[in-house]
């Protein structure tokens, strides 16, 4: 289990996304309509670096003081899904979006925020089948919530009701290597591995629509 998470460590700890990030994949999506359900009717699009979409991102954040999450999402293609990266956001893990961003495709979301919680999602056109908090797994919810149990045991997430000291003993276990094991959950179901250098070249990015929050509009690109 321990080589089998070894290719997401990078996500954890120290990463190099951050400590508030969320990456999304999308089966039956091009990254431009990827783009096109993240972003504002008008939205545009153009090639970037991740240093570049970084940039744009400290921009809006400083604006917002990081209340709206990042405000820009970068995708690309990868192994037939589309992948979707936002820097210090958090909008393809909520569930009231889930259904705008996973309308006539198969979408797996896991996002990572320190300072709250981190998530992962399953859904599929427009219904969310499994979702769960990487280091409370015992707890899922959705229309499938046990349709990823074999995949999460894999990797190390239990499944079953646990008393207080065995969740408390699965925690500790889990915590640090939370986002990699969940990135390894994602992986294992769309078959692509979310490893560094898929973001070392460059991505497609556009802005994430913010009219249902609260809060200044990211800049088109």
């Amino acid at each position: 289990m321990t080589d089998a998470i070894s290719p997401f460590r990078w996500l954890s700890g120290r990463s190099a996304l951050g400590e508030i990030f969320c990456v999304s994949l999308f089966r039956g999506l091009s990254p431009v309509e990827v783009l096109r359900r993240f972003g504002p009717e008008d939205a545009t699009s153009r090639a970037m670096s991740m240093r570049e979409l970084w940039d744009l991102v400290a921009e809006f954040t400083h604006l917002t003081r990081a209340g709206n999450g990042g405000g820009y999402v970068g995708a690309l293609q990868a192994d037939g899904w589309s992948v979707a990266v936002e820097p210090l956001g958090w909008y393809a893990s909520l569930t009231e979006f889930g259904a705008k961003l996973s309308r006539g495709c198969e979408m797996v979301a896991v996002s990572r925020h320190d300072y709250a919680e981190d998530h992962f999602v399953h859904a599929i056109d427009g219904e969310l089948l499994t979702g769960f908090i990487p280091n409370k797994s015992t707890r899922r919810w959705g229309r499938a919530p046990d349709a990823l149990n074999e995949a999460l045991n894999k990797f190390g997430f239990p499944t079953e009701d646990l008393d207080d000291a065995a969740r408390e003993a699965s925690w500790r276990r889990i915590y640090e290597d939370r986002v990699a094991r969940a990135f390894a959950v994602a992986a294992e179901v769309t078959g692509v591995a979310f490893t560094r250098d898929l973001i070392d070249g460059l991505l497609l990015a556009g802005a994430v629509d913010q009219s249902p929050l609260s809060g200044p509009q990211p800049k088109n690109v």
